[in-house]
């Protein structure tokens, strides 16, 4: 950066944390320094015209900014994604489809039913007996639920071997701690707070239901080698080592999410791979907990195809003009859930700040998956996978090294 240019990474952090004035919860973390945020706290509550106007500027003025490539594609994307969320609140009708791209720099179109029926059969066969396919995969998930009472000593044994094995593959701060709870009334199931200085708090929903076969990835998603390994390297690496303030706050709705959630979604193929299932039931057995490992881990695989159909919901919900009883039919129908968890699903795609969001965990699982499937033979996947937990990709450049592979 030139001599008396503007320090644009400061500008963004200042920025993002106004954002948070106007929508609570739009900061999801942040590390900084205190006084930036006292600073901003102070100043005249802003206009989401002035936030639109402002993240306007600074994209005019970030080449001149001199910054590294990797550091000016990541601003770049940051900053569009404020722009739309600024024209968002501001009350600009913005079609969802282009919201979805402005945000996540990614395109969604509705998935193929065929491939969803394809799904069903392979579950079909795996889940014999009486009953509809609803009925018997309903009934197969009851099977695996986890007691509302032991849920936390499943979680803490869960993350203590997910922990050790990270440890040894990834690397980790000395001092860094998860704390976890439980929570109710929330959208999610899951939910990593960074604290900084290596602390996460995890909060978990107890409003549903809890697979023991899921559990594993639940903790690996937010924790091992997910949300709060990730923070924990980005933090040591990128800011305390090369000064990169921008990484001192995490922003919703910008591309930094949907790598995020891609990446925490990889998380137990990342630390674990082929053998998760016997893996965790192994570890809960030890509790008195017992679920059929081998089965789901085929039952997952079968029925991955489904998870597009939440991202199909949005969708329809909200660039495709289906009402909720639609949308909660097509979940029922193509998810195999029960009405209740339809809703609770709905209620995610309808949150004013959430309803975008889906599409991290679709479309930034998929890309992910492929680009890590995509590295030289010679490349362990651990080390594809450390790329995402130290630099600052976006899913551009993720495309592009695809598309150049």
């Amino acid at each position: 950066m030139s001599a008396g240019a503007l320090d644009l990474p400061a500008e963004y952090v200042r920025l993002g944390l106004r954002f948070d004035r106007l929508e609570p919860g739009f900061v999801d973390a942040f590390t900084g320094d205190p006084r930036t945020r006292a600073q901003v706290r102070d100043e005249p509550a802003p206009t989401p015209q002035q936030l639109r106007d402002r993240a306007r500027e600074l994209l005019r003025e970030l080449d001149a900014a001199e910054l590294p490539a990797d550091r000016t594609a990541f601003l770049r994307g940051q900053l569009t994604g404020l722009e739309c969320s600024a024209r968002k609140l501001s009350g600009e009708p913005v079609p969802f489809v282009e919201e979805v791209s402005r945000y996540f720099q990614v395109d969604v179109t509705l998935g193929d039913e065929a491939t969803y029926a394809a799904a069903h059969a392979e579950l079909d066969a795996l889940l014999p007996g009486t009953g509809s396919l609803t009925e018997r995969y309903a009934a197969h998930r009851r099977r695996e639920e986890c007691p509302p009472d032991r849920l936390e000593a499943a979680v803490h044994a869960l993350s203590s071997a997910l922990r050790d094995r990270v440890r040894g593959q990834y690397g980790l701060p000395e001092s860094e701690t998860v704390r976890y709870e439980v929570v109710t009334d929330k959208p999610w199931s899951g939910f990593n707070y960074y604290e900084g200085d290596f602390r996460s708090r995890v909060a978990i929903n107890a409003d549903l239901p809890h697979r023991l076969s899921q559990l594993v990835h639940l903790v690996a998603h937010e924790s091992y080698p997910g949300h709060h390994t990730e923070h924990c390297r980005k933090e040591r690496g990128l800011v305390e080592r090369a000064g990169r303030v921008e990484h001192t706050v995490f922003l919703v709705n910008t591309p930094e999410c949907l790598m995020a959630e891609g990446l925490a979604d990889l998380g137990v193929e990342a630390a674990i791979g082929d053998g998760w299932g016997p893996w965790s039931a192994e570890i809960l057995g030890d509790l008195g907990l017992r679920f059929d490992g081998h089965l789901a881990e085929r039952i997952a695989a079968a029925a991955a195809p489904l998870n597009r159909v939440r991202q199909d919901a949005a969708i329809l919900l909200h660039d495709r003009g289906a009402d909720a009883d639609e949308v909660a039919a097509y979940l029922q129908r193509w998810s195999l859930v029960a009405g209740d968890r339809a809703r609770q699903q709905i209620r995610f795609l309808t949150d004013p700040l959430w309803r975008a969001y889906i599409s991290t965990y679709v479309e930034g699982f998929g890309l992910l998956a492929r680009w890590l499937d995509a590295r030289p033979a010679d490349q362990p996947a651990a080390d594809r996978f450390l790329r995402l937990l130290d630099e600052p990709l976006t899913p551009a450049a993720v495309a592009g090294e695809l598309a150049a592979a």
